[in-house]
């Protein structure tokens, strides 16, 4: 796909070049958040599954592509990245990944309240405060991004 003046062929507007002060703004929420994240404890792999759900979910090929990359880069393996869209069905999370990845689908669909109120309920029993809210503000943030992508039709690219 080539690219004239922030426009890629498609018709769409690359939106964190066409506005780049506002993408800035949304890359230090980002940074903040990862601040707020480790500061709370997460490990970088649960943050990374939480990312990849939200991606799954709303449908970026995008952001599954970065964040797949960075959970291996992380150490997360194959087989959990293999069924993390039927993380129910599995054994392989942890209570606290289940927990992470119930709210990360709540946050991403909030318009379930049932599923919103059975996914707190579940965070509550594993997360402190600090560590829920952290994990809301990772699914909040990678929605955002989501959207950024899919609207811009970002293109994954091929790699040796």
């Amino acid at each position: 796909m080539s690219e004239t003046a922030g426009t890629p062929v498609t018709g769409r507007v690359y939106l964190d070049k066409q506005s780049p002060t506002a993408y800035h703004a949304l890359m230090q929420t980002a940074e903040a958040v990862r601040t707020t994240a480790a500061a709370a404890g997460l490990d970088r792999i649960l943050v990374e599954l939480v990312n990849l759900r939200v991606s799954q979910i709303n449908g970026c090929a995008y952001c599954l592509d970065v964040h797949t990359r960075a959970a291996l880069r992380a150490g997360e393996t194959t087989q959990r990245l293999g069924v993390l869209a039927a993380w129910r069905d599995t054994e392989v999370f942890t209570a606290r990944e289940r927990a992470a990845l119930a709210l990360a689908e709540a946050a991403t669909s909030p318009e379930d309240a049932l599923l919103q109120e059975r996914a707190y309920a579940e965070g509550r029993e594993v997360f402190g405060d600090e560590e829920l809210s952290a994990v809301l503000w990772v699914a909040i943030t990678m929605n955002a991004f989501n959207r950024v992508s899919i609207l811009s039709k970002h293109p994954v690219r091929t790699r040796p």
